[in-house]
């Protein structure tokens, strides 16, 4: 890699990597140009290291978060837990995912998302590995419930810390595909929880299934330590400490309060909170429509399928978005194309769901609808880049905070329906609607053109 003619060696950029507080990106609406010496842009290299980890830690952590919808019909049978508590345990996580999501992109650009990805990681790990132990401290429910608010504070700065630290490391032509590889680690997370998990809650208890992305994680975090991220001792100060590179930009007045005014902006953030909030309650919900409707199907049968479809599907849709926009198509257009088949057509699969009695059926529909709904990585979540590349990692964790609330009284409410109903088909006819509503609102209002300049002479010193 050269700069300014010069050429870069590899262990200058690792140890721009391990001491990147001085020239971080800063959230805003707002522009600066910086050579690629001060930028701390990875070497292609290091970047496949970094990505190939971060997958891995999308997947823990997903993992993690999925455990207790795994074990809580095992757990519910054990504590003697209703279906609305049951639903508040697996709620709660959202209230605590409100709230850091904001917090966590501020904190990536003052001292490097990844920092900021190795101090959370450790904090959820250790909450993780004591949830068991949690349940006989006290009365089950509030235990857990107090343990899935703590993971959800810990967890919600993750993807925003992913976002920041794109924006700071990787190059601008190939951050479309280290964001697409990253969000496949949800989906195998979903894999690790639905076969590995599934199999060591037959055979060891509900316990071990939390115990084992604490302690895979606590290995994460020391490797990355120990090998890729060795610098300064990281102090709160640090946190809030302003950059030098952040006095010298000059920010654009009522950005914020211009970009709101925008309908694209809101048909995207709209579009996002019903994406979701179905999505947030698929996850939580299914192990438990699959162990009540079919109660003599493998529990890794149902819990690995679907999401291993997400993986491929993920990618296609993220390939084919790219290269029909090379062709020429527009870029809008795309995006709600992609996003229709996310909450349009997955939707009909949703909804046959409810007519099938078969397991095999069922199985089918779900990888279907699971598999589109993974298109929302290439028109929804990327739009953010569309409209506002200047402050995309800021707007998505504002996206992402109201998506947590909606998503927290979407996963309550479908357990109150099942309760009260007793039928599955009330919830998915439910998010069905929300889902339509949805697409229709982005399909109408949605654009791909930037609006995060109100006057370009503000973004930019001359």
């Amino acid at each position: 890699m050269e700069v300014e003619g010069k050429p870069v060696s590899y262990s200058s950029q690792v140890d721009n990597v391990r001491s990147p507080s001085s020239h971080v990106c800063v959230t805003g609406l707002q522009k600066t140009e910086t050579s690629d010496k001060s930028s701390g842009i990875w070497p292609r290299p290091l970047a496949l290291t970094w990505a190939l980890m971060l997958l891995l830690l999308t997947g823990l952590l997903h993992w993690a978060r999925m455990a207790m919808p795994v074990c809580v019909v095992t757990m519910a049978q054990q504590f003697g837990w209703s279906k609305t508590e049951s639903g508040l345990v697996l709620g709660s996580f959202y209230w605590g995912y409100c709230f850091t999501q904001v917090l966590g992109g501020h904190a990536s650009d003052k001292i490097g998302g990844e920092r900021v990805l190795l101090l959370s990681t450790c904090s959820w790990a250790i909450v993780t590995s004591i949830t068991p132990l949690l349940a006989d401290v006290g009365p089950p429910l509030i235990t857990m419930m107090l343990a899935r608010f703590l993971l959800g504070v810990l967890q919600g700065v993750h993807y925003p810390s992913l976002t920041s630290v794109c924006a700071q490391r990787v190059v601008e032509g190939e951050r479309g595909f280290m964001m697409s590889t990253l969000s496949c680690g949800c989906y195998l997370g979903m894999l690790m929880v639905g076969g590995v998990g599934s199999v060591m809650l037959e055979w060891y208890g509900w316990q071990s299934v939390f115990y084992g992305p604490g302690l895979l994680s606590a290995l994460w975090v020391f490797c990355i330590w120990k090998c890729l991220l060795r610098g300064p001792i990281i102090t709160f100060g640090s946190l809030w400490s302003i950059p030098v590179s952040a006095s010298q930009v000059k920010p654009m007045k009522n950005a914020w309060l211009h970009l709101f005014k925008q309908p694209c902006v809101w048909a995207m953030v709209f579009a996002h909170l019903c994406y979701s909030s179905t999505y947030f309650t698929l996850m939580s919900w299914l192990p438990t429509f699959f162990k009540e409707t079919y109660p003599h199907a493998k529990g890794w049968v149902f819990n690995v399928i679907p999401w291993f479809m997400a993986i491929p599907s993920s990618l296609f849709g993220g390939t084919i978005s790219d290269h029909l926009i090379r062709e020429g198509f527009e870029t809008v257009t795309i995006r709600k194309i992609m996003q229709f088949c996310s909450m349009g057509l997955a939707n009909v699969f949703t909804v046959l769901l409810c007519k099938t009695t078969v397991f095999f059926h069922a199985l089918v529909l779900v990888s279907a609808s699971i598999g589109l709904s993974t298109f929302h990585n290439s028109g929804v979540a990327v739009n953010v880049h569309d409209l506002a590349p200047s402050c995309a990692g800021a707007l998505y964790g504002i996206m992402n905070t109201c998506a947590a609330f909606t998503g927290l009284l979407m996963v309550y409410i479908s357990g109150y329906l099942i309760e009260v109903t007793g039928s599955w088909e009330t919830v998915f006819i439910l998010l069905s609607l929300v889902n339509f509503i949805g697409i229709t609102v982005f399909i109408i209002f949605g654009e791909a053109k930037r609006v995060d300049q109100k006057d370009q002479s503000q973004v930019i010193e001359a």
